[in-house]
């Protein structure tokens, strides 16, 4: 019986204990403090104080700089000096530095060439959201240590104080989708309008530029970076960060097939199949918008894809292009002609323009550029179907209009036209032609209406369309002097592309890739003079040249124009 008894005893006691236990633990939940879901309205909320210093009120934020000037968040917006990403910059000698989670809430480390100095004392320890707020309202650091006074001192309540913490606490905290086992997965989007020879030039280019990465990739090993770290900082650093020299690249072919309505599904599924931490390259011989639409709707960055028709934003992020196509040819022309006004004596412009999608771009790009400078709005005669410029509708024209200017936006159909008009009595001062809607035939310009006739001409002038700097070391096997347009294209998909893996040094963020092409130098690539970067532009390549034809049975090129002539 004792037995039983001594069973039955500790069978009490155990249950005590556990209710014991269990009220103890109630009680240690209701005294826990309940934790705060972030919203998706939260996050919105706080991405506009960083991005645009606006509050959810709808105000500016108020801030002062230098001591004592009272500015507006909206000129100075965390974005501007820490990037969208908020991994920081540097800028005019200012170190601006990272302002994610990721990094506020730990110690801040020293590094010398992308190297953490792990012996060396961290420069401040983690914030706490209480010291973080401090920071940004009075501009010390845990340490004590006053900030540069360029680093504005916002005026934020605690509400909006912490909206904005916690958009710092989750900017930048995961890795963007399309990273996983030390890859970075790309795709390129091809339409199946697309010659078979025009999507195998461009496919042969980037399968060599991802093979290449690849062999890098394989050739070094942990072992060899981890020797070249032991060598010191140095050699470490030339070598290149273990995550940019063993990191891999894979490349998917995301076809579209049929009418472009039906590609953003397309692309939807392609996405949700193979995750992609971006596009590269792409080819297309109509209308880029869904792939365009379906980037910024999904955070996706897209690299220069091949189009003559991208998407004209002043706002959009995640799509870079080298140029604004068809429409940048006639923004040129508007620019130029708008410095030689004196010449138009305040007479019309006229726009004369085939029906499609060529003239259409063009005639959107003068007339949006023209307008925007303070002009009128030009008039504009649209050509249907195969029909030709005759020169009663030119007489006619001229006689009703007495234009200063005409622009025609047409094929070699228009040809005629030019040598009409060089004929007529109180003909224009000056008229237009593109030399990409007209192609070859542009040197068949009679000599009568060559010294009237302009030409919008959007690439490197010749003898040297393409920039031998451009061909260096295992670029020549398969980029040639000779070089298409696709050439150009997928060169400087190769020259931003690799600029910026080296140095993401493993912050595999999409933002922070963007960010870091923003910052990135001027390039040397095929076709075109130069392309640049700079905070949100997204358009690379920003000239167009103004030429006329000289005289002879082969004419060259006369620059009347700058090649950025904005």
């Amino acid at each position: 019986m004792w037995r039983w008894s001594g069973i039955f005893r500790c069978i009490v006691v155990f249950c005590v204990i556990a209710v014991t236990l269990s009220a103890v633990a109630v009680q240690a939940e209701e005294k826990k403090p309940a934790e705060t879901t972030i919203t998706n309205d939260k996050l919105r909320l706080g991405e506009r104080i960083y991005r645009e210093g606006i509050l959810p009120s709808g105000k500016p934020v108020k801030a002062i700089v230098k001591g004592d000037i009272e500015v507006e968040g909206k000129m100075f917006t965390c974005q501007n000096c820490h990037m969208r990403s908020g991994l920081g910059s540097v800028e005019g000698g200012v170190y601006s530095p990272p302002t994610n989670g990721a990094s506020l809430f730990k110690p801040f480390k020293l590094t010398y060439r992308g190297i953490v100095l792990e012996k060396v004392p961290p420069r401040r320890p983690a914030y706490s959201d209480a010291s973080l707020a401090e920071m940004l309202r009075y501009g010390d650091d845990p340490t004590g240590r006053i900030l540069n006074d360029v680093m504005p001192r916002y005026e934020l309540d605690d509400n909006d104080m912490a909206i904005l913490i916690s958009y710092l606490k989750s900017l930048s905290a995961p890795l963007s989708p399309g990273y996983s086992d030390n890859t970075l997965h790309l795709a390129t989007v091809i339409t199946d309008d697309v010659k078979a020879e025009d999507r195998e030039a461009m496919l042969r280019q980037l399968d060599y530029f991802v093979k290449s990465k690849n062999d890098l990739a394989g050739y070094f090993n942990p072992r060899a970076v981890l020797r070249a770290q032991r060598m010191g900082v140095a050699a470490a650093s030339m070598l290149g960060s273990e995550e940019v020299t063993l990191l891999k690249l894979s490349l998917s072919r995301w076809i579209l097939k049929g009418p472009p309505e039906t590609w953003r599904a397309q692309l939807e599924d392609y996405y949700r199949k193979e995750p992609v931490f971006a596009l590269i390259g792409g080819i297309t011989t109509g209308e880029w918008g869904p792939v365009h639409r379906f980037c910024e709707d999904n955070r996706i960055p897209c690299l220069f894809p091949n189009t003559d028709y991208p998407v004209i934003s002043k706002t959009d992020w995640y799509n870079l292009y080298m140029s604004k196509g068809f429409y940048q040819e006639g923004e040129g022309a508007a620019r130029y002609l708008s410095t030689r006004k004196d010449s138009l004596k305040g007479g019309k412009v006229i726009q004369i323009v085939r029906g499609g999608r060529e003239g259409k771009a063009m005639a959107t790009g003068f007339r949006e550029t023209w307008t925007g400078l303070g002009n009128g709005t030009p008039d504009e005669v649209i050509i249907d179907g195969d029909k030709g410029i005759t020169e009663k509708m030119l007489k006619r024209l001229l006689a009703e209009k007495k234009p200063a200017a005409i622009l025609i936006w047409d094929d070699a159909r228009s040809l005629p036209a030019l040598d009409m008009l060089a004929k007529i009595k109180g003909r224009p001062e000056m008229v237009f032609v593109s030399s990409s809607y007209l192609g070859n035939e542009m040197r068949t310009i009679s000599e009568s209406a060559r010294d009237l006739t302009y030409i919008t001409y959007p690439v490197s002038l010749p003898p040297e369309p393409v920039n031998p700097k451009a061909f260096q070391s295992m670029q020549k096997k398969i980029f040639k002097p000779d070089s298409t347009k696709t050439d150009g294209q997928i060169y400087a998909v190769y020259k931003v592309l690799s600029m910026a893996l080296m140095n993401m040094r493993g912050n595999y963020y999409r933002d922070y890739f963007l960010d870091l092409i923003d910052c990135g130098m001027d390039q040397d690539v095929p076709l075109y003079e130069r392309i640049s970067f700079g905070p949100g532009q997204r358009y690379a390549s920003k000239g167009c040249y103004i030429v006329q034809l000289s005289k002879g049975e082969k004419p060259e090129l006369i620059k009347k124009s700058d090649w950025v002539i904005h």
